[in-house]
């Protein structure tokens, strides 16, 4: 009984205690107003010539009204990247040389960020090859941060088409929010940034964060650190175009920064094993025994997790299948420790990032 309590109460902490994190709101931008700042948006981009078009091309039908200008980074690719980007209008140019202690992504954004100094912008827009803007995302980006915000991002909709998709991409979410609730102001999703570029600087630039792998949730940081203030929000129309062809593909998109996420620790890697299959693992056992205690901590887990589903808009049978999905989780966060103990971790785009 008192086992079963515990598991209602972590239910209960999580529904009440994690500022409202799993109710997947969206709330839209204040009016525009006032003199319009100048922005710079710098995409990195390597081997993304089957997306970045559509991408960058998205970016340059933005309806504003003040001065914008998209310069893409082409990182060393091979596959006609940068001939596909420079279509779109966008100013394309070759990334740096990846130097010792650097992500090649971070390096990437570091050339644009450099080459963006000429206009002088108020504000960078950092986002991804892969992500699609409604034509009124900047706008909104841009009326969000005048309301005294130095970082506000918007957390894409993943592709969420095949059984893959559909089974763990609202599960993604929904553990991105409850590591660090939108209420909070404590992180960033990495395919749409506007930061002030004032205390970016104030904060040590891109260089302060050089090696991160989690480099949004990084950014959010050492943004925070050096006294600014973040926003964390949803916005239905920014989607990444990317499909995930299946479970593999997704175990590796979260293998690459889990263990990142523990800080290289093989006792916080124990204590998440622990934990995962305490929270999301013992209601069911319970439940399956006939514990009310148990099916009660499930039923709350699957309340929590329902406007995620519904968010995505698949089919509601998935919500109750957390604790499986949750177990998925688990093994690629497993799997995430042992590439790295094998030099392995952090591979992206052919690229295994270094143990910082």
């Amino acid at each position: 009984m008192i086992f079963g309590a515990l598991l209602v109460a972590i239910w209960l902490y999580i529904l009440l205690g994690r500022g409202g994190f799993w109710r997947m709101r969206v709330l839209p931008p204040p009016p525009l107003t006032g003199a319009l700042p100048r922005v710079v948006a710098v995409v990195p981009a390597r081997n993304e010539a089957d997306v970045v078009a559509r991408a960058a091309g998205s970016l340059a039908k933005q309806r504003y009204d003040g001065e914008f200008h998209v310069i893409l980074v082409d990182d060393h690719s091979s596959d006609g990247t940068a001939e596909a980007a420079s279509q779109t209008g966008a100013t394309v140019i070759p990334a740096d040389p990846l130097l010792p202690g650097w992500t090649g992504k971070l390096s990437a954004v570091a050339t644009g960020i450099r080459y963006a100094a000429a206009f002088s912008p108020e504000y960078l827009l950092l986002t991804d090859a892969d992500i699609e803007h409604p034509p009124d995302n900047l706008a909104g980006l841009v009326a969000r941060a005048a309301g005294g915000y130095d970082l506000v991002s918007y957390m894409a909709t993943l592709h969420c088409g095949n059984t893959a998709e559909r089974a763990l991409i609202p599960a993604f979410v929904f553990f991105f929010f409850l590591l660090y609730p939108p209420g909070w102001g404590t992180g960033a999703a990495g395919g749409c940034m506007l930061v002030r570029r004032e205390t970016l600087e104030r904060a040590g630039g891109i260089e302060a964060i050089r090696g991160q792998l989690i480099d949004d949730c990084s950014l959010a940081s050492a943004i925070r650190q050096a006294g600014g203030r973040v926003w964390l929000g949803l916005n239905p129309g920014v989607r990444s175009i990317r499909p995930y062809t299946g479970f593999a593909e997704i175990g590796r998109m979260i293998s690459r920064s889990a263990f990142t996420q523990l800080r290289y620790s093989w006792i916080l890697l124990a204590g998440t094993v622990l934990g995962l299959l305490l929270t999301y693992v013992m209601p069911v056992a319970l439940a399956l025994g006939g514990s009310p205690w148990g099916i009660a901590a499930w039923i709350l887990m699957t309340g929590a997790f329902l406007p995620a589903v519904r968010y995505y808009r698949v089919s509601p049978l998935w919500a109750p299948l957390l604790p499986v999905i949750a177990i998925f989780y688990l093994g690629a966060t497993v799997h995430s420790a042992i590439a790295h103990a094998r030099g392995r971790g952090g591979v992206w785009k052919g690229r295994a990032a270094s143990r910082r």
